[in-house]
C-alpha cells in the first residue's frame, strides 16, 4: 500500500509493520473534528492568500460533502487507510482533484492530530460533564426524601456517630460538584489550537493562527510549536479527573454492595439492575455496583498507561504518542457508560429506613452525644468519657442499650445523670442537634442541598458558555 508520506521513502511497507503503525481502527472516531479543523484551516489558507479563495471554497465544500456523507451513512471510512486524516484527504482528492492536494499546506499531521485530540475530548468533556451533573442530581432527588432517615455513620467499618441517609448521600455529591470544578478547568486548558505547529518548527507560510482557533471556538493558540504537537498535558489531566471522578463512583459502588448485603439490609436495587446466580435460586447480586467498582480499574490502568507514555519522552513529536488514543477514549467510554446507569440505579432503588435505624439503636452511636451530656452539666470531657465508656460495657454485659437501661444504673455512676439523659441519647434528637452549617440535622442538610443546587446550577452556566466558545 502507498503511503500519502511516499517520497524519501517508497512508501511501500511491511504489512505488519502496517498494522503497528495504523491508527485508523481507533482514530475514525474523530472524523468530524478532522474534517472541521480542516475546513478552518482551509478557511484561513484562502484568507491568506495562501490557496486562492476559489480553491479555498472548493476545499471546503468537498469536506462539507464528505462530514454530510459519513454521518449519513453513505461514505463508509476505509479500514486501510493509515488514518482518520490521510483517508480524509484521499476522498477529498478523489473528489475535488488537485485542489485536495493542497489543503495540507502549512500543516503536518502532527499538529492536525493534536487538534482533532483536543477538539474530540472538549466535546467529551462537556458530555462527561452533563452525566456527571445527572448523577449528583439524582443523588439529592433521593437525599431529599431521606432528609429524617436515622443511621449510622462509620469509622474504620464500625458503627461510629448517628447521621441520616441523606447525609451520607451528600457527601458523593461534594465529591461530584468537585469533579464538575475539575472537568471545567481541563475543558479550559484542552481547548487551545495547537495549528500552525507543523511537525515541531512551525512552517513559512504566513499563517494566522488566531484565525483558526477563532473559527474553531477555542481560547486562542499554542505559544510554542515544539509545545504545540509533543503536549499531552490535556489528555493527563483529562485522565487523572476521570480516575478521581471513578474513585468516586466506586467508593459508592462498595457502599451499596455493603448495604445490600443481608448483613446490613439498608437497601436493595432493583431487579432492572441486579442479577441472579446460575446455581443459588435465592440470590439477588448488586453485579452493576461491583461493575461500577471494577471499571474503575480500567480508567486506573488508563492512567497510568499515558503517565508511563509519557516519561523521558524526547521533544517533539514521537510515534509514542500515537498510544494516547486508545487509553484516554477506553477511559472516555468507561466513564460515560458508568454516569448514564448510575441515575436510574439510585432512583429506581429501595431504601428500607426501619433497618437503618435498627442499625444505628444497636451500635452505641449515641455515646458521644451521652458524654456531651455529662459536659454540659459541668462534667470535664475525660470524665464524662470515661464513665460513658463504663455504661457501654455494662450495656454489653447486660445485652441492652443505653437507652433501655434504667436511670438508677445512670445514677449509680454519676449523679450527674437524670431523666433529660434519654432526650439527649434519642437518635432523631441526636441527629437533630448537630445543626452546624455542615453537619447532618435535617435543616442543616436541607439548606445543603439547596446550596448544592445552586453551585451545581452556576456549574452548568458555565459549561454551557464553554461548550459555545467565547
Amino acid at each position: 500500500m502507498k503511503m500519502i508520506w511516499a517520497g524519501r521513502t517508497a512508501g511501500d511497507v511491511d504489512e505488519r509493520l502496517n498494522e503497528l503503525n495504523a491508527s485508523i481502527g481507533f482514530d475514525q472516531r474523530m472524523f468530524e473534528e478532522d474534517i472541521t479543523g480542516s475546513m478552518a484551516h482551509a478557511f484561513m489558507l484562502g484568507r491568506q492568500g495562501i490557496v486562492s479563495p476559489d480553491e479555498s471554497a472548493k476545499i471546503i465544500e468537498g469536506l462539507e460533502g464528505i462530514l454530510a456523507d459519513i454521518k449519513a451513512g453513505s461514505l463508509a471510512i476505509d479500514p486501510a487507510a493509515e488514518d482518520i486524516h490521510s483517508f480524509v484527504e484521499q476522498v477529498l482528492t478523489q473528489r475535488i482533484g488537485e485542489n485536495g492536494k493542497k489543503l495540507h499546506t502549512g500543516r503536518s499531521r502532527n499538529d492536525q492530530v493534536a487538534l482533532d485530540l483536543r477538539l474530540y475530548l472538549r466535546r467529551e468533556i462537556g458530555e462527561i460533564f452533563s452525566l456527571a451533573a445527572s448523577s449528583a442530581s439524582a443523588l439529592m432527588a433521593v437525599a431529599e426524601r431521606h432528609l429524617e432517615t436515622v443511621m449510622p455513620g462509620y469509622t474504620h467499618l464500625q458503627r461510629a456517630q448517628p447521621v441520616t441517609l441523606a447525609h451520607h448521600l451528600m457527601a458523593y455529591v461534594q465529591m461530584l460538584l468537585r469533579d464538575l470544578q475539575r472537568l471545567l478547568a481541563c475543558g479550559e486548558r484542552t481547548a487551545v489550537s495547537p495549528l500552525g505547529s507543523g511537525a515541531l518548527a512551525s512552517t513559512t507560510h504566513p499563517l494566522d493562527q488566531a484565525l483558526v482557533a477563532q473559527r474553531l471556538n477555542l481560547n486562542g493558540f499554542m505559544a510554542n510549536s515544539m509545545d504545540g504537537v509533543s503536549d499531552r498535558d490535556f489528555v493527563l489531566e483529562l485522565s487523572s479527573c476521570l480516575s478521581i471522578l471513578m474513585m468516586h463512583l466506586s467508593r459508592l459502588a462498595e457502599e451499596i454492595t455493603l448495604w445490600c448485603s443481608w448483613e446490613f439490609r439498608f437497601m436493595a436495587l432493583s431487579d432492572r439492575f441486579s442479577t441472579g446466580s446460575s446455581i443459588m435460586p435465592q440470590k439477588k447480586n448488586p453485579d452493576l455496583a461491583e461493575l461500577l467498582r471494577g471499571k474503575t480499574a480500567r480508567v486506573y490502568g488508563n492512567n497510568v498507561t499515558l503517565l508511563t507514555m509519557m516519561k523521558a519522552l524526547p521533544m517533539a513529536y514521537d510515534k509514542d504518542l500515537q498510544e494516547d488514543k486508545e487509553a484516554i477514549f477506553d477511559s472516555v467510554d468507561t466513564v460515560k457508560i458508568c454516569l448514564q446507569v448510575l441515575p436510574p440505579m439510585l432512583q429506581s432503588a429501595t431504601f428500607f429506613p426501619d433497618h437503618m435505624r435498627a442499625a444505628a439503636a444497636a451500635g452505641f452511636i449515641n455515646a458521644t452525644d451521652c458524654a456531651d451530656y455529662l459536659v454540659k452539666k459541668g462534667l470535664p470531657f475525660r470524665d464524662a468519657y470515661r464513665l460513658v465508656g463504663e455504661l457501654v460495657a455494662e450495656c454489653v454485659a447486660k445485652k441492652t442499650t443505653l437507652e433501655a437501661l434504667p436511670l438508677k444504673e445512670y445514677q449509680a455512676l454519676s449523679p450527674a445523670f437524670d431523666e433529660g439523659v434519654y432526650e439527649a441519647i434519642d437518635l432523631a434528637a441526636c441527629v437533630a442537634q448537630r445543626k452546624t452549617p455542615s453537619g447532618p440535622a435535617p435543616e442543616s442538610v436541607k439548606k445543603q442541598i439547596g446550596e448544592a443546587k445552586k453551585k451545581l446550577e452556576a456549574l452548568q452556566e458555565v459549561a454551557g458558555g464553554q461548550s459555545h466558545g467565547n
